[in-house]
């Protein structure tokens, strides 16, 4: 398995202060009336009449929903301070998912709701826990957006056939199941987005 690891173990903000949307940028935290928001997507949009505005994409922190919000230019939003740490998956028991963190190897025991793609967690791997700095507490677990899997079943390939729009579904060593394209075997490793939880490539590494 290969793992792509986060840019940084450590990633903070700003906690309680304004900012407006020329502070916007992948990854900023915000508190809205409805919860703890985090911008996936942005653009800055300057139409020929009226005022100027900002297109996002944000996910709540609490429930994975995400949304389309446009915000007019020069709004001022509640900044919060979001702690990025770096955690390695040990194993899921009747409690829960079980992560240690790989500087201080403090353990936290963690909801299947907090975690983005759970069903591509793999023992060993290294995942982005973010926590609210101010109140010491985890709002969600991010996985490596693309990993290597290997798959442990599916139905035999063609022989020769290399067509990627005719797909079959596969398992992969995390239990998942992803559509791939009918040259990929039993034992291939593939490279999975797991934003999207779709095939990507045979890796061949």
């Amino acid at each position: 398995m290969e793992v792509k690891a986060p840019f940084t173990a450590s990633l903070t903000f700003e906690y309680n202060i304004m900012a407006s949307t020329a502070d916007f940028k992948n990854g900023f935290t915000m508190e809205l009336k409805d919860g703890l928001w985090q911008i996936i997507e942005f653009l800055h949009v300057k139409p020929g009449k009226g005022p100027a505005f900002v297109r996002t994409k944000i996910k709540n922190l609490k429930s994975g929903k995400i949304v389309d919000k446009t915000f007019p230019s020069g709004h001022k939003v509640q900044q919060v301070r979001i702690e990025r740490r770096q955690y390695q998956f040990l194993y899921k028991d009747d409690m829960g998912y079980n992560f240690m963190n790989n500087e201080t190897y403090d353990q936290v025991s963690l909801q299947e709701a907090l975690i983005d793609a759970p069903k591509f967690l793999l023992e060993g791997a290294t995942v982005d826990v973010l926590f609210h700095a101010e109140k010491e507490q985890a709002l969600t677990v991010e996985l490596p957006q693309h990993m290597v899997m290997e798959v442990t079943y599916t139905e035999p390939g063609v022989r020769g056939d290399t067509a990627t729009n005719v797909t079959k579904p596969a398992t992969v060593e995390s239990g998942a199941t992803v559509n791939v394209p009918i040259f990929i075997n039993q034992g291939d490793k593939i490279r999975i987005d797991t934003r999207s939880g779709s095939y990507m490539e045979r890796y061949k590494g």
